[in-house]
């Protein structure tokens, strides 16, 4: 109710705070969006999911643990420059739902996430979720700003923003959720290490799903060019 009201309100006054004409009519301002919160609420959490998992399951320090994450990061920042440059030239929701699938891929692997999974196959995965994230991103943001007037550059980055903010909360969300349910609040000890990972392969499956519906939506933003 209070979203209608928002929303309601939003579309009266002269310089609202959330722009809803932008989202009329304007099929890949809307998806690109929608595609955005999808692709955080699927993503944001794993990097916590996965440095829980191997200090407690596998026995890593901090540091090391670290070090096997930032696999995920490294491979973003090496390709985003390449996915934005190739944006330019290809339709960019071509290349955005490639990402999404290929984050879609990297997600499936780790539903098979176990007490016995091989550090090596955790990489693999999280290279895996870096290149798709970075296909994905930057087309992404190409495509929501490509969509409306220069005048509107300002609100339509806001939006995304926001999207991304909302995704990240919701990533979280869905995680400390299924803490709550398979563990509850008791400190991860060895006897609850079968929970822990059943909780993590949960998650991981509810971020499958998550990503791969955000390929339908990267996919319905239709053509900018």
């Amino acid at each position: 109710l209070g979203i209608l009201i928002f929303i309601r309100w939003e579309m009266k006054v002269k310089s609202p705070v959330l722009n809803i004409e932008l989202f009329k009519n304007n099929p890949v301002f809307t998806f690109s969006n929608l595609a955005a919160l999808i692709s955080y609420s699927a993503t944001f959490a794993v990097a916590f999911l996965l440095s829980l998992y191997l200090q407690y399951t596998k026995g890593l320090n901090p540091q090391n643990a670290g070090l096997i994450l930032l696999s995920m990061p490294a491979m973003q920042a090496i390709f985003s420059p390449l996915a934005g440059r190739l944006s330019d030239r290809i339709e960019p929701r071509i290349i955005a739902s490639v990402g999404m699938g290929l984050t879609t891929i990297g997600l499936v692997l780790l539903i098979f996430l176990d007490q016995n999974t091989a550090i090596e196959f955790i990489l693999v995965s999280l290279i895996i979720l870096g290149f798709g994230f970075a296909l994905f991103s930057s087309p992404n943001t190409n495509a929501v700003m490509s969509s409306v007037d220069k005048r509107f550059y300002g609100v339509a980055s806001a939006t995304l923003a926001t999207m991304r903010q909302i995704g990240m909360m919701l990533s979280m969300g869905i995680a400390m959720l299924l803490f709550a349910l398979f563990i509850g609040r008791v400190e991860i000890t060895p006897e609850y290490y079968p929970a822990f990972v059943s909780s993590l392969k949960i998650a991981f499956v509810i971020f499958a799903i998550l990503c791969f519906g955000g390929i339908f939506a990267s996919l319905a933003r239709g053509k900018i060019r």
